[in-house]
């Protein structure tokens, strides 16, 4: 299987990721793969609490997040908070849904490229994984939870925000009532 390239590779929105061709049976992306993040609300749905900390970006311009990037952010928030609170003393939103699809156009180098490669001719690329466009201060992640559980919130957001390819910032807990 190929090998993942790196999160630098698709970090900033540089062109519309839309094809405009002639023929309308071309202007289509074939074969979009799947999200990873498996749920967008998680721990009690239902339940009222006091603060929500928001995880938000300090991006100066429009970024993305690949959808494995926000699947290991929310793993971590989901492990951490059940390690130290339970599931049903706090409810945790992801805001943002991974649209926007990415391709690759595959490098032919080495012996035989030229009869390989097409050059510009169909260079759309192959589709190769989704991402999240976030605008600058736009909220990714929410937790909400009681007075008491606050630190736990709050350093769950941080160890997020470390699996994010983008600079972050935490809202202080905005109370709910």
């Amino acid at each position: 299987m190929a090998k993942l390239r790196p999160g630098r590779c698709h970090r900033e929105v540089e062109r519309a990721f839309t094809r405009h061709s002639r023929y309308r049976k071309k202007s289509y992306i074939k074969g979009i793969p799947g999200s990873r993040v498996a749920k967008y609300v998680m721990g009690s749905s239902k339940a009222q609490f006091a603060k929500r900390f928001i995880l938000k970006s300090a991006e100066k311009e429009k970024s993305l997040i690949r959808h494995n990037a926000l699947e290991s952010a929310r793993i971590a928030i989901t492990n951490f908070m059940n390690k130290k609170v339970k599931p049903e003393n706090y409810k945790f939103i992801i805001h943002t849904y991974p649209h926007q699809v990415l391709r690759e156009k595959p490098i032919a180098c080495g012996a035989g490229a030229d009869r390989y490669s097409s050059g510009m001719q169909k260079a759309f690329g192959k589709p190769v994984g989704r991402a999240a466009i976030i605008k600058s201060n736009q909220q990714v992640f929410s937790i909400e939870v009681d007075n008491a559980y606050f630190g736990f919130a709050v350093e769950a957001l941080k160890r997020a925000g470390k699996k994010l390819p983008i600079r972050i910032a935490i809202d202080n807990g905005k109370p709910l009532c």
